[in-house]
C-alpha cells in the first residue's frame, strides 16, 4: 500500500443538479479545466517523484523528530507508572499504554513544528507506512500460525461481509446526497476497507482528482484517531472478550495503523486478533479495485479499456504475506527449540514495540485537517453515517464469529 503524503486544500463546489466537484484553491482557466485524474499507473510515479525526496537534510530531520518522539513515548511508558504508582493516579498512570503517549507527542510536536514553520519541510521524513508495515510483519513473528490459519476463515467471512455492506451503504446514501461517483467511490472503498491505502487504490482505479483523494483521506484520519481510544474503552465497558474485541477493532478501524493502536491499548491477544482480520481486509484491497475499475470503464466512463485481472496482485498489499511468511518461520522455530524459540519471540515482541511506536509518532505529525476545512457538510454527513453502521454492523459480525474464538499462546 502506497505512502503518500497528501497536503490539498480541496474546496467543495455544486453545480445546478445538486452535484459535487472539488477544485483546489489555484484556478485554472477554462481551456486548462479541472486538475486531471489521478491515473491507474500515477500512484507508482507518485512514489518514484516522492522518492526525490529523500536522503536529503529534511528526510534526517524529520525521521529524527520521529525518533525523538518515539524514545520519549517509550519512556514515558515504562516510568509515569512507577512515578504515580504510590499516589492517588496510580490507576490510571498504570492503565496508560504507549500507543497514547505516542500520538499524543506526535500532535503535540506537530503542533511544534507548525509554529516553527517546519512541518512540512520535514514531513517526508514521517514514515508512517514504513513503521506500521515493518511492526506487522514483526508482529507475524509472535502469532502462531495454528492461530492464524484458524481465525483466518472467520476472519475472511467478517471480511467480505463488511466490505460488501458498508461499500453498498456507503455508496447508496453518498448517490442520494448527490455526491460525484467518484467521490462516491472513494469515501466507500476506504470506510468499508482500510482507510487511506484503500482510498488510494480506488483512486488510481476510477480515475479520480487528486484533491478528492485528499479530502477522503482527510475524513479517514478525523475519524480514525478519536476511534484509537474510543472502542478499546467501549470494549471494555461492554465486558467484550479480547477475541471479540480485536476482531471489532480489526473489522471497524478504518485504517491499519489505528487498529494497531487500539489493538495494543486493548491487550496483546486482542491485537493479534484485530490485526489477522484487517490484514484480511486489507488482502481484499486488489478485487475491489479491479471491480471498480470494471465499473467505471464500462458503466461510468463508457470506454473500451478492459481491467487486467493482473491488477489484483498490483494492488495486493505485499507485506501481508511477509507477515504470513514471519508467522510460519515462527511457529517452526519454537517448535525445533522452544528455548531458543522463547529468547527469539521476546527480541522480537521488542522490536515490534518500537516500530509501532515510531508509527503511531507519526500519525500524530501527519495528521492534518486543511483538506477538509473547507468542505460541505454532506460528504461529512456519508462517511459519519457509514461509520457508525459500520461501528454496529463490526461489532455484531466479530461477536457471532469470534466469541468462542481462543488465541494460542
Amino acid at each position: 500500500m502506497t505512502d503518500v503524503h497528501l497536503d490539498l486544500e480541496a474546496v467543495e463546489e455544486r453545480d445546478p443538479g445538486g452535484r459535487v466537484t472539488f477544485h483546489t484553491e489555484e484556478r485554472h482557466d477554462a481551456l486548462a479545466g479541472a486538475p486531471a485524474p489521478i491515473q491507474p499507473d500515477a500512484l507508482d510515479q507518485s512514489v518514484v517523484e516522492e522518492g526525490k525526496h529523500l536522503w536529503t537534510p529534511y528526510f534526517f530531520g524529520g525521521l529524527f523528530v520521529v525518533l525523538v518522539g518515539g524514545v520519549a513515548a517509550r519512556y514515558l511508558s515504562v516510568n509515569v507508572p512507577k512515578w504515580t504508582a504510590d499516589g492517588g493516579l496510580s490507576g490510571i498512570g498504570a492503565s496508560i499504554e504507549y500507543p497514547i503517549y505516542a500520538i499524543a507527542l506526535g500532535l503535540l510536536l506537530n503542533w511544534l513544528l507548525r509554529a516553527l514553520g517546519l512541518r512540512d519541510k520535514l514531513s517526508s521524513g514521517f514514515r508512517t507506512e514504513f513503521f506500521i508495515k515493518t511492526g506487522l510483519v514483526l508482529l507475524g513473528a509472535t502469532i502462531l500460525i495454528t492461530t492464524l490459519v484458524s481465525a483466518a476463515p472467520s476472519a475472511l467471512v467478517q471480511g467480505v461481509i463488511m466490505i460488501t455492506c458498508v461499500f453498498g451503504f456507503t455508496w447508496f446514501l453518498a448517490g442520494k446526497l448527490g455526491l460525484d461517483d467518484r467521490l462516491r467511490a472513494l469515501l466507500a472503498t476506504a470506510v468499508s476497507i482500510c482507510g487511506v491505502s484503500a482510498a488510494i487504490a480506488a483512486a488510481g482505479a476510477v480515475r479520480a482528482k487528486r484533491e478528492q483523494l485528499a479530502y477522503a483521506a482527510g475524513l479517514v484520519i478525523i475519524f480514525a484517531l478519536p476511534s484509537i481510544f474510543i472502542l478499546p474503552w467501549l470494549a471494555g465497558v461492554m465486558g467484550l472478550n479480547e477475541a471479540v474485541t480485536g476482531a471489532w477493532l480489526g473489522g471497524n478501524i478504518d485504517t491499519t495503523a489505528a487498529v494497531a493502536a487500539a489493538g495494543a491499548i486493548a491487550g496483546e491477544n486482542a491485537l493479534k486478533v484485530a490485526t489477522i482480520v484487517k490484514m484480511t481486509q486489507n488482502a481484499l484491497i486488489g478485487v475491489v479495485a479491479v471491480l471498480l475499475t470494471a465499473w467505471f470503464a464500462f458503466r461510468v466512463d463508457k470506454t473500451a479499456d478492459k481491467p487486467r485481472p493482473i491488477e489484483i496482485w498490483y494492488r495486493f498489499p505485499k507485506f501481508v504475506l511477509g507477515f504470513i511468511a514471519a508467522s510460519i518461520i515462527a511457529t517452526v522455530w519454537l517448535s525445533g527449540d522452544p528455548e531458543g524459540g522463547a529468547q527469539f519471540s521476546s527480541v522480537v515482541k521488542t522490536l515490534n514495540q518500537y516500530f509501532l511506536t515510531l508509527a503511531f509518532v507519526s500519525i500524530g505529525l501527519e495528521f492534518k485537517v486543511t483538506s477538509i476545512k473547507q468542505a460541505g457538510w454532506r460528504p461529512i454527513l456519508v462517511f459519519g453515517a457509514a461509520a457508525v453502521f459500520n461501528l454496529l454492523l463490526a461489532l455484531g459480525v466479530s461477536s457471532l464469529l469470534f466469541h468462542d474464538f481462543v488465541v494460542a499462546s
